[in-house]
């Protein structure tokens, strides 16, 4: 066969479009696996090294993790002033956590390789996993009780067993503060606004507000209890505490309320370094964050996130249907209709953070503060439903992701053919009952398609977010036990802006360098599951209508 001919065959085209799917294919996969490794690499337990570092003259022992590497030559080499060592042109340098923050001030510091001396995995370190400040590195000294030290053979015993105590007392304690005090406090402010509003309603019955005045007093009752037992439980968590010993030797007092787990990595096997990265890794889906959100987990992110776009998913799928409907089955086929159509497509290539402000203003100052004064005048000046919370987040993205459902609606009702239409009406049935019983159970497979570009996009915008309702700590979450169970007026967190808030926002950008990445790869995994779950769903309509649409 002639060159040409090949290539008018269209052959070249068809290898030329094959290389392309499967280059991208090869940068998606690749894109992945490096932030699975960055990020799921960061919980697993690495041992802590010990050695001596000579600086300025001085020699001092150091203790960390080795987190990163790099070979430094030519100009940065006399930028950051160093002296490549005789007959070499660079130098390697070592990112060492040191952690102990409160003592050091940084968690992160670069070494010179050639400067190291030892840099052995020593055993018996111990690595201290803290609510504040970070990792603490040392050598156990002493456990103490009530500040005497507790004599006992094997300390780390003695201290995983306080540690297990302490989790107890933590959890009693999370407890009364987030499910039992929290609904006192929801119910008094509840009572609260219950009296304003019978002063806004003009009621004056003394015994309408003194019903009110004897529940606010027996919830108060109850909630002076509750705080004598935080009081108790808070004295008892304060006990204990552990003594531990620097590389430096300095010995140093931490209290076991503030310490969360202790571990030797140097001295743990395969199985318990695998049993610890397990449990680390449920820890980051399954807790709130700490720290600046740069140590602890991502539950509430990944809460806000799911629940917004199924919220998001339930607003946008009827309105995109029955604007497709009307466009493709009622409105007279004109110079408007196009129009109409034109617009729609055009939404569709319309910056998101438009969206964001169009949400701010309508959403949030319009109808949010209208709502307000209409059904909660009892509250104001605090705004309830004027201001930025998950309610308008889902509505904002819903007019975002509308145009995708409308369009691939009208596609699929455009496929089914005339003569089904024309079967149904010959059969005696109206036009509703055609569009409701034939036509659209046939155009679902398309609807669904249009709902899950829909979710693919939703689950990943930010900047609309940014001023509709996301924050970067939410005090509680938009879904718990006081009714009316789910409060779409709170705002929320969510992965994209969390993944925004830790990366370019944290003061410790070492720390924070790993979570991005975990959370990216969160982030696409929900987006997968959404939307395998859709592709599911939309595949089985799809074998249930294949006949009648052949």
């Amino acid at each position: 066969m002639r060159f040409r001919d090949w290539v008018d065959s269209g052959a070249p085209w068809i290898w030329l479009n094959a290389g392309a799917v499967a280059g991208a294919l090869v940068m998606v996969i690749g894109l992945l696996l490096l932030v699975a490794a960055r990020g799921l690499g960061h919980f697993w337990p690495a041992d802590v090294i010990v050695f001596d570092y000579l600086e300025g003259g001085e020699t001092r022992k150091v203790m960390g993790e080795v987190v990163d590497s790099e070979i430094i030559a030519g100009d940065r080499l006399r930028h950051l002033g160093i002296q490549p060592v005789a007959g070499t042109t660079g130098v390697t340098r070592l990112l060492i956590k040191i952690g102990n923050r409160d003592l050091t001030g940084n968690d992160f510091q670069w070494f010179l390789e050639s400067d190291m001396r030892g840099g052995e995995a020593a055993a018996g370190i111990v690595v201290l996993e803290r609510e504040e400040w970070g990792n603490f590195y040392g050598r156990l000294a002493a456990v103490a009780e009530g500040g005497a030290p507790v004599a006992v053979p094997d300390l780390m015993m003695a201290l995983q067993e306080r540690l297990a105590r302490r989790h107890a007392i933590v959890e009693q304690i999370r407890h009364i503060e987030k499910d039992r005090i929290g609904a006192i406090n929801y119910r008094i402010e509840q009572l609260r606004l219950d009296d304003r509003r019978l002063v806004l309603d003009g009621i004056t019955d003394p015994d309408a507000h003194r019903r009110i005045g004897e529940e606010r007093q027996a919830m108060q009752v109850e909630y002076d209890q509750m705080s004598a037992e935080l009081a108790r439980l808070y004295t008892e968590l304060r006990r204990d505490a552990v003594q531990v010993q620097t590389a430096d030797g300095r010995t140093v007092d931490i209290p076991l309320a503030k310490v969360i787990r202790a571990y030797n990595p140097n001295d743990m096997g395969v199985l318990e370094k695998l049993s610890h990265y397990g449990i680390k890794v449920a820890e980051f889906v399954s807790v709130d964050p700490r720290e600046a959100n740069t140590e602890g987990g991502i539950f509430p992110a990944i809460f806000g996130t799911v629940l917004m776009v199924v919220i998001m998913s339930v607003l946008v799928t009827p309105f995109g249907v029955i604007a497709a409907v009307y466009l493709s089955e009622y409105a007279k086929q004109g110079p408007l209709t196009r129009a109409i159509r034109i617009a729609v497509n055009n939404l569709a290539g319309v910056p998101s953070v438009v969206y964001g402000v169009f949400g701010l203003g309508f959403f949030v100052y319009f109808i949010g503060a209208h709502i307000d004064r209409a059904f909660f005048a009892e509250a104001l000046p605090a705004p309830t439903f004027g201001t930025p919370g998950l309610l308008w987040s889902s509505l904002t993205l819903a007019l975002l992701t509308v145009p995708v459902v409308i369009v691939s609606t009208e596609e699929g009702l455009s496929r089914i053919p005339k003569a089904i239409r024309e079967g149904s009406l010959a059969l005696g049935a109206t036009k509703a009952e055609t569009l409701w019983r034939t036509v659209m159970p046939m155009a679902t497979p398309a609807m669904m398609t249009g709902l899950i570009l829909a979710v693919a996009r939703a689950a990943g915008e930010v900047a609309p977010l940014m001023m509709v309702g996301v924050v970067k700590l939410a005090p509680s979450l938009p879904f718990d036990g006081n009714f009316p169970f789910l409060h779409l007026e709170r705002k929320f967190m969510h992965l994209g802006f969390h993944i925004y808030d830790v990366g370019f926002q944290s003061p410790n950008v070492e720390a924070a360098r790993p979570l991005v990445y975990a959370t990216a790869l969160l982030l696409v995994l929900i987006v997968v599951i959404l939307n395998l779950a859709a592709i599911r769903i939309r595949n089985r309509l799809r074998e249930k209508y294949n006949a009648a649409e052949t």
